[in-house]
Parts: structure tokens; sequence; C-alpha cells
């Protein structure tokens, strides 16, 4: 399977402070990839990196086949289906959720005088409605929930058939209830055969659907392990990550971790 992404000894630099630290990796477009790693490990960088909207201080990253410095962005950048927060906070708050879906085709957060063809429309209802988004059409985007709206930006996101999907912490703060729809949503659509290659960043292995098949382990910049989540995603490459001694169980696909001295604890009589 040809590689969608790949980073070769890539450093990012602010300040003087390494936020990437000669990272190593490849996506090819049959992997669906979780990255996890502590607060400022250097995870939403990565995604950044990926998404072309900066560029590495050292280095060679590689997306689509075209070399980040040596390519035209704005030709890259439609082929890559990018949600996180970052992009909510720009859609304006009186815009459909239907529009919010629909102008994804010209890579704008609002309508403004952009001509549609009907085939778009379609599109952006199809999708819609996959994702159980379609009775909120008309609602206006500000008004929506939390998970509404992180679920319509992942919409927004796969609208175009992107090459790459980019997914910034999708579930984060969301309740139980939302998060496990949520979670079993993108499950569904990691496991299709015509999905793209996604890249995931969460802070907490719970929220990994079913489906994704790698994970990437982040600490301070560097990676400490990356490869099948089935071998990688293991307590002991979580407790070099974290630096907490965690215990990881696995039931059907899905993952739970917690710390291993709340067990110790409990045992000795604490």
């Amino acid at each position: 399977m040809p590689s969608v992404l790949q980073f070769s000894d890539v450093s990012v630099v602010r300040s003087l402070n390494p936020i990437l630290d000669g990272v190593d990796w490849e996506v090819t477009g049959d992997q669906r990839w979780v990255i996890l790693g502590p607060n400022g490990a250097g995870k939403t960088t990565l995604l950044q990196l990926a998404a072309t909207l900066i560029h590495p201080t050292r280095g060679t990253v590689t997306v689509l086949d075209e070399q980040l410095g040596k390519t035209d962005l704005f030709e890259i950048r439609p082929r890559i289906g990018f949600a996180s927060s970052a992009i909510a906070k720009r859609v304006p708050f009186e815009e459909t959720v239907l529009n919010v879906i629909l102008t994804a085709a010209y890579s704008v957060t609002g309508r403004w005088v952009e001509q549609y063809d009907d085939i778009d429309v379609k599109r952006a209802n199809r999708v819609l409605a996959e994702w159980n988004l379609d009775h909120l059409a008309e609602r206006r985007f500000g008004t929506l929930s939390d998970g509404e709206q992180k679920r319509v930006l992942i919409a927004r996101a796969i609208m175009t058939d992107p090459e790459l999907l980019l997914l910034d912490e999708p579930a984060a703060s969301l309740d139980l209830g939302t998060r496990e729809e949520l979670v079993e949503l993108l499950g569904g659509y990691a496991s299709a055969d015509d999905s793209p290659a996604i890249i995931m960043v969460t802070h907490h292995v719970e929220e990994i659907p079913v489906g994704f098949s790698h994970v990437l382990l982040l600490k301070a910049g560097r990676v400490v392990a990356a490869g099948p989540i089935a071998e990688t995603l293991t307590a002991e490459n979580l407790t070099e990550t974290f630096q907490l001694p965690i215990e990881l169980t696995e039931t059907d696909g899905r993952y739970h971790a917690r710390s291993a001295r709340a067990g110790q604890a409990a045992i000795a009589g604490v």
C-alpha cells in the first residue's frame, strides 16, 4: 500500500525548545493510527505537520507524495480532511449545519458567494445522514452541543472524500453517552474498506475506536513506540510514555487504562 505520510528525522523547535525531536514515521493508505501521549508531548504539532499547516525546523515531511517546502500547499490541502476545535472557532455562529458541511468543497468556513452543484448538495446531505446529523441540517452551528459540533466537523472533513483524515481529540470533553456514540461511528467508518488513512490524536485509550490498526506513543517530542496496536499498545509502553505504572485491559477491541498504584494500594489495605 502506498505511503500517504512520511516523517524523516523531523524536529520542530520553538524558542530553542524542541517540540518534536528526530521523529521517523510512516503512514500508508490502509492504516488507521491513534496518537497517544501526555500534555506537551508534541501530538498536536505532529498533526499540524501532517495537515501542512506548519513546516519542520529540521528533517523531511512528505504528504501525499509531496514534500513540504517544495510544493504548492494549496494543491495538497483539499486532499486532506482535518477536524479540530480550532476550526470550530472559525465557523460563523449563524451558519447552518448543511452549509458547514457544504463549504468544505471550497475549503472555507462560511458561505459567501460560492456556487454549488446539485452533486455537492446531495453529497453533503448523504454525509449528514451517515453521521446521524440529518435532523440538524437547518440548525445554526452555534446552537449545537459540543458533541454535535464535533460530529459536524468530522462530517465536514469527510465531505470531500479526503485521502488522509486527521482528527484532533474528537471525543474531548464529551459525556459518556455522547463519547460512546461518536466512538461507535468512528469505528464503523474506520472499518470500511473505502475509508482513507486516518490519524487521530487522543489522551485516553478508552476513546480508541474499534477498527484502528496502529498506535504511536509520544513523550517529550520523541517516539516511545509505534506500530500495530495489538503489539504496541501495552502496559509497559504506556508506563514509559506517561511515567506512571499503568494497567491496561482490552475487551472486544476496546481498551481501558488505570494507574497500577490504585490496585497496589487496595491490596495493601490503604
